[in-house]
């Protein structure tokens, strides 16, 4: 992933904790994201 990718992704993932469509995680276990 690139760095523009990477960037935009962090800004993605802020807005949707804001909106608590997601929650961190706190398993063991990773998975890749998909854009």
């Amino acid at each position: 992933m690139s760095a523009a990718e990477l960037e935009k992704l962090k800004e993605q993932l802020e807005v949707l904790l804001e909106k608590r469509f997601v929650s961190p995680s706190v398993s063991p276990w990773g998975a890749p994201v998909l854009l």
